[in-house]
């Protein structure tokens, strides 16, 4: 496991939350300040309304006084308390240009109306704050989602090294009993003829002291059948032809010892090139083994690192996202022109 990539991932990780986490306080003080601007918004505006109500019935009080009318004498006074109300709503046709019925700054429907937007402002704020729950979900899901695909691979790639260090170490135990199953034959067959050999020398100890090398006249040694008849208890010697025929015989002797000798090295010779060509072979094996885990190392690597793209590039897209759901300027432009 490349410990240095994934603390670098995790300082990473880190540093992206608490970026998150100082947006998500400016968002949330930028919440605060625009509800107090809210706020403050309509207070001024219902004591504008209040002020300009009060000064309205200020005007009626002072300047359209029922005594100050023409047809007050033409009119029963408690006529009026039979009769319908002067205005009923806004769209009253009786309210004519003419008939001082509707004035500037008045709104019957404003307690309906302020009561809408609040809920309307209420109902936005739900919302918004249902699609940053969600967000967040979503969030917290890739980010499990990429954690247990990462912990996944890990495994994966443990399991691949195990089995190769496995495989690797049954071909040593292999090679190494294949070594010593030769090793304990060359063995034995270096006994078996170290046995043959001291079986011979002494057989041919054995044969020079009982033969008629030893004896001291070869012509005792003739038979009455002839010469070629040897009287073994007679015997005391050997003569220049038995002589060349036995050195002639050790000649040979010598040669097939040295003949044996040079099979002898030969045989250890081919059984070092064996030995040579196998440690050759394993040597040659453990590199390519070696290439194979780097190249994997380094596959491994690149997929992190384009793992890691990925993630920060749908971070990135998350924020817009969530950004362009703040309808800030639009619920703006809606306020005012709901006002006016």
């Amino acid at each position: 496991i490349d410990k240095d990539a994934l603390d670098a991932q995790v300082k990473e990780r880190k540093i992206q939350e608490a970026a998150e986490k100082a947006q998500h306080e400016k968002i949330a003080h930028d919440m605060k300040k625009n509800d107090k601007l809210m706020c403050l918004l309509e207070e001024r505006q219902k004591n504008e309304i209040r002020d300009v109500n009060k000064a309205l019935t200020e005007f009626h009080k002072n300047f359209q006084k029922p005594e100050t009318r023409r047809e007050f004498d033409l009119n029963d006074p408690q006529a009026l308390k039979k009769d319908r109300p002067a205005r009923v709503s806004d769209s009253d046709p009786r309210c004519t240009i003419s008939g001082m019925q509707k004035f500037m700054g008045e709104d019957l429907n404003y307690d309906q109306r302020m009561k809408f937007q609040k809920e309307q402002l209420r109902e936005w704020s739900l919302q918004q704050q249902k699609d940053w729950k969600n967000a967040l979900a979503d969030q917290k899901l890739a980010d499990d989602l990429y954690d247990k695909f990462r912990i996944e691979l890990d495994r994966k790639i443990m399991e691949e090294q195990r089995k190769e260090e496995e495989s690797r170490r049954v071909v040593c135990t292999a090679t190494k009993d294949f070594n010593r199953i030769q090793v304990a034959e060359l063995d034995h067959q270096n006994e078996l003829e170290k046995a043959q050999k001291i079986k011979d020398d002494m057989d041919e100890i054995t044969f020079l002291l009982r033969g008629d090398l030893l004896s001291e006249n070869p012509d005792q040694a003739i038979g009455p059948l002839g010469k070629h008849h040897v009287l073994v208890d007679r015997w005391k010697g050997m003569n220049q032809e038995q002589l060349m025929a036995i050195r002639q015989f050790q000649k040979e002797q010598a040669l097939e010892k040295l003949r044996v000798r040079e099979q002898e090295r030969q045989r250890d010779a081919e059984w070092d090139r064996q030995r040579l060509q196998t440690a050759r072979v394993q040597l040659l094996w453990e590199r390519q083994q070696q290439r194979q885990n780097r190249v994997q190392r380094r596959d491994l690597d690149f997929m992190n690192a384009e793992l890691s793209q990925e993630q920060k590039a749908k971070n990135i897209y998350l924020k817009e996202e969530e950004y362009s759901n703040i309808p800030t300027d639009e619920f703006y432009a809606q306020f005012n022109t709901t006002t006016r």
